[in-house]
């Protein structure tokens, strides 16, 4: 999906939900940040955190808003969530998924503060953020649980879809090693087995079961993975061994060692 697809729809309700929390700016100014914003969510390299992805998290902030005191705000802070993304980084996967939370804050604070938006709004939405960086609502607040639960529904998706997912995500970050990811992939699906609960929400706890499923079958499936590259690296660290062991007993002449008992030939 790429920006113009994307503005299609995205772009009025982006629209709709700037001036609805109250933005002075005109609907062409608010547009022309629009745009800016989704052509963020199309640079090259995105092949999950990319305007697809922000459309189905807007869509289950809609699914969860009657449970949200200021849905208007957590809609603000779903477009800005991934806004500034880089997965050059080797160590990014493992930390923070390519997300830069902080970095998206801070633009959502400029940008929204340049809307017009009341100091009030711009403040909670770039507190939404960075709540990402966790995924862990405080208790009470309602905003950040639906929030954090409409970034992970992906979690409970259908298996199919679920496979779309993972493929997405290995080839954004292509870059790193299949160990590197593996062992980090595997880092993060058991922070997020020992949790008591995925979802935060009363209405995200439907997603629940399924999520469960996808997390431990993908989880089983990586720990398989992971252990056919170790014996792979062994094997491999056997043969250099082996290859080693046989060049330090070559002659320094490059003749064939004799074989125990046996006299060289002198033909």
């Amino acid at each position: 999906m790429g920006v113009h697809d994307a503005a299609q729809w995205l772009l009025p309700a982006w629209v709709r939900t700037c001036l609805g929390a109250g933005a002075t700016a005109s609907p062409s100014e608010i547009e022309y940040v629009g745009e800016r914003l989704l052509a963020r969510w199309s640079e090259p390299g995105r092949h999950f955190h990319n305007t697809r992805h922000l459309a189905d998290v807007l869509a289950h902030v809609d699914e969860l808003a009657e449970e949200a005191h200021e849905p208007e705000l957590v809609r603000l802070a779903a477009w800005y969530h991934g806004a500034v993304f880089d997965a050059a980084e080797r160590a990014s996967f493992a930390h923070r998924g390519g997300e830069d939370e902080r970095a998206s804050a801070a633009l959502a604070r400029l940008e929204l503060g340049e809307l017009g938006l009341p100091q009030r709004a711009v403040d909670r939405v770039a507190e939404l953020v960075t709540a990402l960086a966790r995924h862990t609502p405080m208790p009470g607040d309602d905003d950040c649980a639906v929030l954090c639960d409409a970034d992970l529904a992906m979690l409970a998706a259908e298996p199919q879809r679920y496979k779309a997912y993972l493929t997405a995500l290995r080839a954004e970050y292509a870059h790193i090693p299949v160990e590197d990811f593996v062992r980090a992939r595997i880092a993060i699906l058991r922070r997020l087995q020992e949790r008591a609960r995925l979802f935060a929400s009363p209405l995200g706890h439907g997603w629940e079961e399924p999520a469960r499923q996808n997390v431990d079958a993908e989880l089983q499936r990586l720990e398989k993975e992971l252990l056919t590259l170790e014996a792979e690296h062994e094997l491999a660290a056997g043969r250099e061994t082996t290859s080693a062991a046989e060049a330090d007993e070559q002659p320094a002449d490059g003749s064939s060692p004799a074989s125990p008992g046996s006299t060289p030939s002198l033909s």
